[in-house]
């Protein structure tokens, strides 16, 4: 059964179409998916103190109901080392259409990949693996599955990546936590399971996976127009 949680939140971006960022990464994690140490923020002093409670650098992300794609509007700023550089950015930001925050969050490193999902007409929920991050357009590696996922189902499409060297390791070098990235494909299959009447598609990407965890760096959840 859904969380009531997650079935508010919902509900709150009935009209807007599409979760904030936010609001995406907090139902994820009532989900009981990995996602960053983050704060969202409203004014300078708070990001200042949100950002040496996490520890520099920290990432900077505009928060608008206006702003679906932040990347191609430079509403994610990545290093951030200090409070002044802090301030510049969240200066700029709050000239953004319809600035409704700023996320300050740690700052990951690690291979990205991409989870993503859409509710086929045809065939009901299916879910994409594939490395991700502003390039999954240009290496066009997915392996795509129909939900509900099992752990071995995971591990397949992770093993059918033409790049799942770089993810398990080679020639001397670490792969990622495999274990924690089947787990985040099988939730994500789960809470997909229960949304999918509810939702459109959901992106998780990137997912910034290292040897030692992996976790949802950003995420877009995109509502039905249908949904109840």
């Amino acid at each position: 059964m859904l969380n009531r949680e997650i079935k508010k939140i919902l509900r709150e971006f009935k009209e807007t179409g599409w979760v904030l960022e936010p609001d995406a990464k907090r139902l994820l994690n009532l989900a009981g998916l990995p996602v960053p140490e983050y704060a969202r923020v409203s004014s300078l002093d708070a990001a200042v103190e949100a950002a040496e409670s996490i520890g520099y650098p920290v990432v900077a992300k505009v928060v608008s109901p206006r702003v679906l794609h932040k990347s191609e509007l430079g509403g994610v700023i990545v290093g951030i080392d200090s409070a002044a550089k802090l301030e510049k950015v969240f200066q700029r930001f709050i000239t953004i259409d319809e600035f409704a925050g700023m996320i300050v969050e740690e700052m990951l490193t690690g291979k990205e990949l991409i989870i993503g999902a859409k509710i086929d007409f045809q065939f009901g929920p299916v879910i994409l693996l594939g490395i991700g991050g502003t390039a999954v357009e240009i290496y066009q590696d997915t392996s795509i599955r129909m939900a509900p996922l099992t752990q071995k189902d995971a591990l397949s499409m992770i093993n059918n990546l033409k790049a799942h060297q770089m993810l398990t390791g080679y020639r001397g070098s670490k792969g990622v936590n495999i274990e924690q990235l089947t787990d985040i494909v099988v939730k994500f299959s789960d809470l997909l399971m229960e949304l999918n009447d509810m939702v459109a598609s959901i992106d998780l990407n990137p997912v910034i996976c290292s040897y030692k965890r992996c976790v949802v760096a950003d995420a877009r959840i995109m509502l039905s127009s249908d949904k109840s």
